[in-house]
């Protein structure tokens, strides 16, 4: 009977992490089509029909290439950094809540989640470190700073939300969302909360750890083969959990707009939610610049912050004496 449970909880986490890993190669190619017709290109068009199959023929092109390790590297601490990175993408998703199935229903869901993007920079500092080179370390401190930053003003987001719903339960938060979703509510702190996920995952126009023109591909340059594309799959799979913990925050996760849209599954509407805050990742790739490195600081400690801050409490004010 325990092997059985044992079995039944490993081929739970499977259907977790399977078509996750399949949606990031569908990710990639999404966002290079994406980008594409913006700049009137054609991207990917010749592996599979359409081009499907282009990140599954790079994936097995970048497997196959030569892993080179710095000679003055931390040989441990270097393969190290992007097996941490990937692993903490995947296991964040032990809390996220779906139509009738989770795989640990705990009361600190929203703990849990921050705890595991903040234990991120870590992968990333190690990576930089362990190269032994000085555009990587460079590359590592400015991605912990920019992170540790912008988790400030998330957190007083995320703190306007537990306000009302009362709860740290994901799946109680997405049940309170039954008459109105808290993005209508807290339409600033959706907004400075979707930003801040931008600079939480590294992503343009806050992509200043990976800024080419400046440091040389950052923190990652040491890297080759299935170390970097950890990272790389890393990244991706962190943008769909944090759009995925948009949903559930603000977007009422699988709940509809309205009751006369009920019809339509609830699986689709979460992953119509979810594709949407995708979409927007992709175009502020396309269509911004990327921050100074003053200005993304200036960003976060002298707007964000305050803004988030003085919105907690007018929340907690009207919660409690309104």
């Amino acid at each position: 009977m325990q092997e059985y449970s044992i079995f039944f909880i490993i081929f739970q986490i499977l259907c977790i992490v399977l078509p996750i890993l399949i949606l990031v190669a569908f990710l990639v190619y999404a966002e290079r089509k994406i980008i594409a017709a913006i700049q009137l290109r054609v991207g990917p068009s010749v592996v599979g029909p359409f081009g499907l199959l282009q990140s599954f023929a790079d994936a097995i092109k970048g497997m196959n290439k030569e892993i080179i390790i710095p000679s003055s590297s931390n040989k441990f601490i270097f393969f190290l950094a992007p097996i941490l990175t990937f692993t903490l993408a995947l296991v964040g998703w032990a809390v996220i809540p779906f139509p009738d199935f989770i795989l640990a229903n705990i009361n600190v869901g929203v703990s849990y989640i921050l705890a595991i993007s903040s234990i991120g920079v870590y992968g990333v500092i190690l990576a930089g470190y362990a190269s032994n080179s000085k555009y990587a370390f460079l590359g590592s401190i400015r991605s912990a700073s920019q992170m540790i930053s912008y988790e400030i003003a998330m957190g007083f987001c995320i703190l306007c939300v537990l306000l009302l719903s009362g709860s740290l339960n994901l799946n109680d938060i997405v049940l309170k969302q039954k008459e109105i979703w808290f993005c209508i509510p807290l339409f600033p702190v959706f907004i400075i909360f979707f930003i801040s996920i931008l600079a939480e995952t590294n992503r343009h126009p806050f992509d200043l750890p990976e800024a080419e023109s400046e440091i040389v591909a950052g923190y990652n340059i040491e890297y080759s083969s299935i170390p970097f594309m950890l990272f790389f799959l890393g990244e991706y799979a962190n943008m769909i959990l944090m759009s995925t913990f948009c949903t559930i925050l603000f977007l009422g996760g699988w709940l509809p707009m309205f009751e006369c849209l009920s019809f339509i599954p609830s699986p689709l509407w979460f992953l119509l939610k979810i594709f949407f805050l995708l979409y927007i990742f992709i175009l502020a790739r396309a269509a911004l610049p990327r921050y100074r490195y003053d200005q993304l600081m200036n960003l976060s400690w002298k707007v964000f912050m305050p803004i988030s801050f003085i919105y907690f409490v007018i929340v907690a004010f009207f919660k409690y004496f309104g």
